[in-house]
């Protein structure tokens, strides 16, 4: 007879088990999206706008960092257009990126830690939906790390560029 210590340990290692299960399951996909959106930061690096929109969903959004900057993919591709005509529109490229996979496989989710040539260590997250078999970006929101130390130094400029107008702003 098992004791109810003994059933409970043989839940944990049953939960274990499937969470394992179910990694090893979305290991093929994680390594799509890694590689999605590798070639989506090339892409952009590259000034190739082909690849670059095309690797977002159709409505996408995508988030910059100003508080402004909120486009649907149509929106952003209009804005980004003279980026693009350069050799190279922008450049991040992830040191880190983590991947999760919805169970029915259809959805995912990262965030990624950047290096970028234009600012500092920067960080991106966001939300792929597998469309027609293929993964494809809905979200995308690139943000500005700074350290909580900097915070102090930094706050002043910040509120200050909040306090003008938005049409003062840059």
């Amino acid at each position: 007879m098992m004791t109810k210590k003994t059933l409970m340990a043989l839940s944990a290692l049953s939960i274990a088990a499937a969470f394992a299960l179910a990694q090893e399951k979305n290991a093929p996909a994680k390594a799509e999206i890694d590689a999605l959106l590798s070639a989506w930061h090339e892409a952009a690096a590259t000034a190739d706008a082909k690849t670059y929109f095309g690797s977002m969903a159709p409505g996408a959004v995508f988030l910059g960092t100003d508080v402004t900057e909120r486009w649907t993919k149509e929106e952003f591709e209009a804005w980004a257009a003279p980026s693009f005509r350069k050799a190279s529109a922008w450049v991040f490229r992830a040191v880190r990126r983590s991947i999760s996979v919805s169970a029915d496989g259809n959805t995912a989710w990262f965030d990624e830690d950047l290096d970028s040539e234009s600012y500092w260590p920067c960080r991106g997250s966001g939300a792929l939906e597998r469309i027609g078999g293929a993964w494809k970006i809905r979200l995308y929101n690139l943000a500005f790390t700074i350290p909580n130390d900097a915070v102090p130094e930094i706050r002043p400029a910040v509120l200050k560029a909040f306090a003008k107008p938005e049409k003062e702003r840059p």
